[in-house]
């Protein structure tokens, strides 16, 4: 704890989410989840009516997704069955043939099945050669060509059950459900301030070395909402940005890692805040989603986080420490926080403050036209100031001029320029014969004249 403290600083709180600890503060009533925590989808599907036969059509699939003790009771029911029926209809072919009352005893009798005379000897037969044992003892001979039809039929459906029923528990045995235990989700979210921007935050960590290839997570936000029309939407989905545009979503899950969704105008967060979030019904759904690197199959790991596990203000504790030759991940500290000084306002309440205390912008000058402009005596030297300013831009134009032009309006220009930069009046006199010079002095006189006789007056 002093180590800590000393790293982030005397402020800073350590906060355990055990479980298992109990506080005096009274627990609130546990909502009903869409998705629990171990990922379960709490959803049952009920007034089928005839959409049962659906599930009979796709039966290979049914059985894989029936729980196991399901799977080992219809594996036993089917081989036993299959098991007594074959050897009933090897006992009827050696009944209809009369091996049973020969018992062996007549050695120039010839049976369909040798060593067959009752239904044990029957089912042990049929035991032998469904099992490929053959012990020798009994057999079929050539004298009994329904025999030989049986045995052909019996083979073709062994091979039949054998496949289905030995896939159907490969398969489910191989699931990459047992993989996604190994893939932790912390227990709470946090939300609280990185690199300046109010975050929702949570961690996600692998306890296998091998590696998830094209690891990739989303977020989902179930909230019920009314549409404008007045829809009720229960349950109604939302993505959750948290960092599709970035590739961020993309994890290099090694170690640990702390996934961030960024609280901002497109954010379904946006107008959250401390005390918003008591009242607030809500539930973040987490999907990871990658390839098991050993076996190459698909895995998805679930969990989800109601509004009573965001925890507002809090940062997760480092889990990683460098030791000689190799990077140490403590998990003991996978799911513990500390307290971390956050503004309890939205983001949406502080872009409205921010626009509140922002200083106001300069007032903008009055134009030429303005009526003000001989009122105010702050306007007309800005004004002068700024006409001066385009003399002397305009001057430099000038100097492009052929040099003709240049000493035919040398004697007219110095008095021109002379006024609009004093802001005095021009003599009248000058100010009327202007047709000798260039354009583009005449129109920045025309404009630029009334102002400083206005001022002069």
């Amino acid at each position: 704890m002093s180590a800590l403290r000393r790293k982030f600083g005397e402020d800073y709180q350590v906060v355990s989410t055990n479980r298992s600890i109990t506080f005096s503060a009274p627990v609130k009533r546990k909502r009903q989840r869409f998705v629990e925590k171990n990922g379960r989808c709490n959803v049952q599907h009920g007034n089928l009516g005839g959409e049962t036969s659906r599930y009979i059509s796709d039966l290979f699939t049914t059985l894989v997704d029936l729980k196991w003790r399901w799977n080992l009771l219809i594996f036993i029911l089917t081989y036993t069955v299959a098991w007594l029926v074959m050897a009933s209809m090897w006992w009827v072919i050696a009944y209809i043939r009369g091996d049973l009352s020969h018992g062996g005893h007549d050695s120039s009798y010839t049976p369909c099945v040798a060593n067959v005379y009752n239904f044990p000897s029957a089912f042990l037969f049929f035991i032998e050669t469904e099992a490929t044992i053959g012990y020798g003892h009994r057999y079929i001979t050539e004298k009994c060509p329904e025999g030989i039809i049986l045995f052909l039929f019996q083979s073709l459906l062994g091979s039949i059950v054998d496949a289905f029923l030995i896939g159907c528990m490969f398969i489910k045995m191989s699931q990459p459900k047992k993989r996604a235990e190994t893939l932790m989700f912390s227990q709470d979210a946090v939300i609280s301030q990185r690199d300046g921007k109010l975050c929702l935050m949570f961690r996600v960590g692998n306890l296998r070395n091998s590696h998830m290839v094209s690891a990739q997570i989303r977020c989902k936000l179930i909230k019920s909402r009314q549409t404008p029309e007045g829809e009720f939407l229960p349950l109604d989905q939302c993505e959750l940005d948290v960092g599709f545009g970035t590739g961020a979503d993309q994890l290099f899950l090694v170690s640990p890692l702390t996934i961030c969704h960024e609280i901002n105008s497109k954010s379904p967060f946006f107008d959250l805040s401390q005390r918003s979030l008591m009242n607030e019904q809500f539930e973040i759904v987490v999907i990871l989603e990658g390839i098991v690197e050993t076996t190459g199959m698909t895995c998805q790991a679930r969990t989800s986080y109601t509004e009573d596990e965001v925890l507002w203000g809090h940062r997760f504790l480092p889990v990683m420490s460098l030791e000689e030759g190799f990077f140490r991940v403590d998990y003991s500290q996978f799911h513990n926080t500390f307290e971390v000084p956050t503004p309890p306002y939205s983001v949406k309440e502080q872009e409205e403050k921010s626009l509140l205390t922002s200083p106001n912008p300069l007032p903008v000058a009055p134009t030429p036209s303005s009526p003000l402009l001989g009122n105010i005596g702050r306007g007309g030297r800005r004004e002068r100031l700024l006409s001066a300013d385009c003399a002397d831009h305009i001057e430099d134009q000038t100097t492009r001029l052929p040099k003709k032009l240049q000493r035919m309006s040398s004697t007219k220009e110095e008095l021109l320029w002379k006024g609009l930069k004093t802001g005095s009046a021009l003599p009248r006199g000058k100010a009327s014969r202007t047709g000798d010079l260039p354009l583009s002095i005449q129109r920045l006189r025309s404009s630029s004249i009334p102002v400083a006789r206005q001022e002069h007056l």
